[in-house]
C-alpha cells in the first residue's frame, strides 16, 4: 500500500492510525455540539491536540442532508477567519471544502491537507490541489458527493477518484469511502453494507479515512439524536479500525482511548 505524508507525518503503509479532529465553523451542522466560532478555533485546536489529535479538519459549510445552504462568499469568510487563528500555530491543519474558490482562499494560509468530498470531480479544484503539492483526502464521488450506492459501486468510483488524482498530478492521496446519507437514494442499509465491507476498500492501495462520527445511520439504529451517539460511534470505530489509516472524529479524547486499546490488544497477540 502507498503511504501519504502530512506535515511530516506518515499516514498508511503500516503507520499508526491517525486521529483527525473535526473543527466545524458552521452553526448549521447536524451535530450542534461540534460548532466552534472562528474566534475560538485556536484554543479548540490546541485542546484537540492535547487530547490526542494528529491533525484538525477545519470546515465552514454543513454538507448534511437538509442543511441550510450558504454562499461561497460566506464559506470563504468563515474559513479564512478560522485559518487566520491557526496560521503559525504549528498545528497540522486540513481544510474541508469542495469549492475551488474556497480552496484558493485556504491556500493563502498555513494548511497541510485538503479534504474534498467531491472526489476531485471538479477539474479546477483538482488543478489547484495539484499545484499546491499538498496531499488530498478524496471521497467516493461520481457526479455528486457520496453518490455511489453499494460496495461494488463505491469501489468503482474510488478507482475513478484515483485516476482523477493521477491525471491532475496529485501524489499524496487518502480515500474516503463516503459512509453516510449523502444522497436521497442512499439508505440505512447501504451505509451498513459499506461498514460490513469496509476492509475491501484497502485493495485500492491508498490510505483509508474512516468518517462515521455520530452519523445518521448510527442514530437510525439506536434511536438517538447526534448528541447521544458517541458510544455507538466508538463501538463501530472499534470494529472497523483495523482497516482504517485515519479516523475523523468529533470526539478526540474518547476516540484516542479506543484506538490505544485496540492497538494494544493487537500488539499483544
Amino acid at each position: 500500500m502507498q503511504s501519504c505524508t502530512v506535515k511530516g507525518m506518515t499516514v498508511g503503509g503500516g503507520a499508526p492510525v491517525r486521529i483527525m479532529g473535526i473543527i466545524n465553523c458552521s452553526p448549521e451542522s447536524f451535530f450542534s455540539g461540534s460548532y466552534v466560532p472562528g474566534c475560538a478555533v485556536r484554543d479548540h485546536a490546541f485542546a484537540m491536540i492535547d487530547e490526542g489529535a494528529d491533525i484538525v479538519d477545519v470546515g465552514a459549510r454543513s454538507t448534511a442532508p437538509g442543511s441550510v445552504p450558504i454562499t461561497v462568499a460566506e464559506e470563504i469568510e468563515r474559513i479564512e477567519t478560522a485559518l487566520a487563528e491557526l496560521d503559525g500555530s504549528g498545528v497540522a491543519v486540513s481544510v474541508d471544502t469542495m469549492y475551488p474558490e474556497v480552496l484558493d482562499a485556504c491556500l493563502r494560509h498555513d494548511i497541510h491537507l485538503i479534504n474534498d468530498i467531491s472526489g476531485l470531480s471538479n477539474p479546477a479544484y483538482a488543478r489547484l490541489a495539484a499545484d499546491s503539492d499538498l496531499p488530498v483526502v478524496a471521497m467516493a464521488t461520481g457526479r455528486l458527493p457520496g453518490d455511489p450506492k453499494g460496495t461494488e459501486a463505491t469501489r468503482v468510483v474510488l478507482g475513478q477518484v484515483i485516476e482523477r488524482a493521477r491525471a491532475a498530478g496529485i501524489e499524496g492521496l487518502i480515500l474516503d469511502p463516503a459512509v453516510g446519507r449523502w444522497t436521497p437514494e442512499r439508505t440505512y442499509a447501504d451505509d451498513w453494507e459499506l461498514c460490513r465491507n469496509f476492509g475491501r476498500f484497502k485493495a485500492a492501495g491508498h490510505p483509508i479515512l474512516l468518517a462515521i462520527s455520530r452519523k445518521s445511520f448510527i442514530g437510525d439504529l439506536i434511536g438517538r439524536p447526534s448528541e447521544e451517539r458517541l458510544a455507538a460511534t466508538l463501538a463501530l470505530t472499534a470494529r472497523l479500525l483495523t482497516d482504517a489509516d485515519m479516523v475523523r472524529t468529533h470526539d478526540v479524547a474518547a476516540t484516542r482511548d479506543a484506538v490505544r486499546v485496540i492497538e494494544h490488544m493487537e500488539q499483544s497477540l
